[in-house]
């Protein structure tokens, strides 16, 4: 919205001419964002206690330490997020650019999805939601959607291809099964983070350090310069998002305000699925899906051992891990939170500095 007001009044005053820069609109969409969330926050959570007064229902058969320390933390936190990102979003955004809509749209459906099941968790007084299969339906229905948007504004070449890490001219003719392709992706990467949002501040910081490396990498791959420097491939519109990820990244330094240990609120559903389907439209929209399993490799490692406990006890009878999530697991070995946190924060940034290096590593 500002750029559109005040970059064609750049001819009467060139001060305005700083809004035709990327860096400097995701630099105010990170500001805007945070001072959002900061304005907002204690409003919100007021109102959250007010209509929740037993808090977010705890999993029964979660880490027992869980009754004590989380119960009466109010949930739905996401919404500040989400009210934070937009807002900035539509302030300091090309709203033109058809990738910026189709990943805010992505984030805010999948965020409304969340929201009805942590609402119902509350209003039922119980740790599950919607059915699973619902839920999955639904999200995949909106990536599909999405996917096939994006797929439309992007450039010939790249329209149903997959590009590979490391290597700079390989892409991966999907062709139209490339939509579920970006589907999985999608929702993956939306349960993913789901997944890991389970003790105060785990999920936000990754999910911080991810939009931060991808913003980077919507930055290089959209301005052709760099991408031909750094032999990527193009997708013209793409930096756009640069603003979209910064907002992302700011709403979540404000929320990691109040979720700071001890947590005030808890993202919930509606923060966590729409985060994590945010960075999957992004990875679809810059062509990087899967240096988003490098970078979001924490997200992944949480949903492998959901999945391999699962597995093992079905096929043996016999778990592998004393609690899965993974997080929990260490928990039950008797670590303590803040140390849990800590050590995933640092596996995280570890992990994004390995999926930067692809940027370059070709």
């Amino acid at each position: 919205m500002l750029f559109h007001l005040l970059f064609p009044m750049a001819d009467q005053f060139p001060i305005l001419n700083v809004f035709r820069y990327l860096t400097f609109r995701t630099g105010g969409a990170i500001i805007t964002a945070l001072i959002i969330s900061f304005l907002f926050g204690p409003v919100l959570i007021n109102a959250l206690k007010s209509r929740q007064s037993a808090g977010q229902p705890i999993r029964t058969d979660g880490p027992e330490s869980h009754l004590l320390t989380k119960q009466g933390t109010p949930t739905m936190g996401g919404f500040l997020i989400l009210l934070a990102l937009t807002m900035a979003t539509l302030l300091w955004a090309d709203l033109r650019n058809v990738y910026v809509w189709a990943v805010l749209g992505v984030t805010i459906a999948y965020g409304a999805i969340g929201f009805l099941d942590d609402y119902m968790k509350v209003t039922r007084r119980e740790s599950g939601g919607i059915s699973a299969k619902l839920k999955l339906l639904l999200q995949a229905v909106i990536a599909v959607i999405a996917a096939f948007s994006i797929m439309h504004q992007l450039p010939g070449p790249l329209t149903t291809t997959l590009a590979v890490p490391f290597l700079k001219n390989v892409l991966l003719n999907f062709g139209w099964m490339y939509v579920l392709f970006a589907a999985v992706v999608m929702v993956g990467a939306s349960n993913a983070v789901n997944l890991t949002d389970g003790l105060d501040g785990l999920a936000i910081v990754p999910v911080m350090i991810a939009a931060g490396v991808f913003a980077l990498i919507a930055y290089l791959v959209g301005n052709s310069v760099f991408s031909n420097y750094l032999q990527l491939h193009y997708v013209p519109g793409a930096g756009e998002l640069a603003v979209f990820l910064g907002a992302l990244a700011g709403g979540g330094l404000g929320f990691l305000w109040f979720n700071a240990p001890p947590a005030k609120i808890f993202m919930g559903d509606t923060g966590s699925l729409s985060l994590g389907g945010a960075l999957g439209a992004v990875s679809v929209v810059t062509k990087h899906e899967l240096v988003l399993a490098i970078v979001g490799g924490l997200f992944v490692l949480e949903t492998v051992s959901v999945i391999v406990q699962v597995l093992s006890f079905k096929l043996t009878g016999k778990r592998i891990f004393a609690m899965a999530p993974l997080h929990h697991h260490f928990e039950k070995k008797g670590w303590a939170e803040s140390t849990i946190v800590i050590r995933f924060w640092i596996i995280a940034s570890i992990l994004a500095l390995a999926g930067l290096s692809t940027l370059k590593l070709r």
